[in-house]
């Protein structure tokens, strides 16, 4: 089964300008002004902006006047020792310790925000993310993660037989929380799915779609209804990691690869399930172009089983 092209999934006109406008827009704010640039490009300086700017809002309400000034005054290149060289581009990458992450209102899970004492990753760990990465752009996820998981906060490393978390918020757009194992592909499963959440977030927000709250659909990923909102974004994701999963078994070592088979498996019947559902779903989008992503995603990997090797 051939995955879609970059160009049929990841790639939707507007994107690009809103990311644009909404950095600049941020530079007023902070009454900086922050650039893309050569090495630091548009998708890195706008994950970046996002931090600065929950950073300042951070450091007002809690009337820090050193940290308000602090964000309001640095860039993207401020940053250059938290970066490493990647396929897609320049990445920021840290690991934070958890009593480093916040709480606030601004997520319901803990997070994490660039800070003046944010700390480079160990040399073993930009290894891993660079190997991750190169596993999910040799399997055409390569322009996904360019545009939409930039700055990566790896948390608490894992076994494979352990449950992994991760997450991504729609006010740190272009940035990816999660956990991690020794296996690169599996790193790139999970960045390629925080991703797919912060690229639907970003076409709903540049098309300004609204959806409405009290149409729920039964979600086999929560075992319980979901608003619309929340069930496209599962379709999507899990439609993706799931192609994903498929090809990387065949590359992946013998226990990843155990592993994404059983992966796959589950996921594909829980699309399967979701499938009917999606039907209805989907005309409660009003944008047919982001609407016939989400239905390629889905029906490409309900049919991978067939095909499966």
């Amino acid at each position: 089964m051939t995955i879609p092209t970059a160009e049929t999934l990841f790639s939707l006109a507007g994107v690009e300008e809103h990311r644009q406008d909404r950095t600049r827009r941020i530079g007023t704010v902070l009454g900086n002004r922050i650039e893309a640039s050569a090495e630091y490009d548009e998708a890195l300086t706008y994950a970046v902006a996002h931090h600065l700017l929950e950073g300042a809002e951070h450091a007002a309400r809690n009337q820090d006047a050193e940290s308000l000034a602090w964000y309001r005054q640095s860039e993207a290149a401020d940053f250059h020792d938290l970066t490493t060289d990647t396929e897609v581009g320049r990445c920021l990458i840290v690991q934070p310790e958890r009593a480093e992450l916040l709480q606030s209102p601004l997520s319901e899970t803990a997070y994490y925000l660039l800070r003046p004492d944010s700390a480079r990753a160990s040399d073993a760990t930009l290894e891993l993310v660079t190997r991750a990465i190169a596993s999910a752009t040799s399997h055409g996820f390569g322009p996904l993660l360019k545009q939409h998981s930039r700055v990566i906060c790896l948390l608490d490393k894992r076994k494979l037989d352990e449950t992994l978390h991760s997450w991504s918020l729609t006010r740190l757009p272009g940035t990816v929380f999660t956990d991690y194992t020794e296996h690169p592909e599996v790193l790139a499963r999970d960045l390629i799915h925080e991703a797919a959440h912060n690229c639907l977030n970003n076409a709903l927000a540049a098309r300004q779609i609204k959806l409405p709250a009290d149409v729920t659909f039964f979600s086999p990923w929560r075992g319980t209804p979901r608003p619309v909102f929340g069930f496209l974004h599962a379709c999507w994701a899990f439609a993706l990691t799931t192609l994903y999963a498929q090809k990387a078994q065949l590359s992946a070592g013998a226990q990843a690869a155990d592993f994404f088979a059983a992966y796959f498996s589950r996921q594909h019947g829980q699309l399967m399930a979701a499938s009917d559902s999606l039907t209805v779903a989907l005309p409660f989008l009003a944008d047919h172009e982001i609407r016939e992503r989400i239905g390629v995603a889905v029906s490409t990997a309900v049919a991978a089983a067939s095909v499966r090797a």
